[in-house]
């Protein structure tokens, strides 16, 4: 055999075990009712979870929770899913920029208990350059312990 099949042999076994790796991380796109039961299961993976905010007549975002004078760092809103199903979802990081305007919002976490623990807030946005384009935007929650403000 020679050289180079060897070294292709090689080069092909590390792409397949990258993505076997990498496919065993990723998340799916589920409603609430999947990741609920897939908590009860006690899947601790996480999920993605598209959906909108609640808002009312006058398209103001109902039943959120964000005070940065007494905690930076805790924001809840209620979404509402695919299959109209809504629950509360808990982020532990600031609320992010344009939220307020955000058309569609997919939230990575997991259940836990009464709520959505999310991880990641992906935003579409309407394009403030194109008519009718989303704009995406990604906001983390931090790592490590959650910090509060002392007054």
């Amino acid at each position: 055999m020679k050289i180079t099949h060897i070294i292709g042999i090689v080069v092909i076994a590390l792409a397949i075990g990258i993505i076997v790796s990498t496919a065993g991380d990723a998340s799916v796109y589920l409603n609430f009712t999947q990741a609920n039961e897939l908590a009860k299961d006690g899947e601790a993976k996480q999920v993605h979870v598209v959906g909108k905010v609640q808002k009312d007549a006058q398209g103001r975002i109902t039943d959120m929770l964000y005070n940065p004078a007494i905690d930076p760092n805790h924001f809840e809103f209620t979404l509402v899913d695919n299959a109209n199903r809504a629950e509360k979802v808990i982020y532990n990081s600031p609320k992010p920029q344009d939220f307020d305007r955000s058309e569609q919002i997919v939230v990575i976490g997991a259940m836990q208990g009464d709520h959505f623990q999310c991880q990641k807030i992906l935003l579409k946005c309407p394009s403030k350059y194109q008519d009718g384009k989303l704009e995406t935007t990604e906001h983390e929650a931090e790592r490590g312990p959650a910090k509060t403000a002392q007054l």
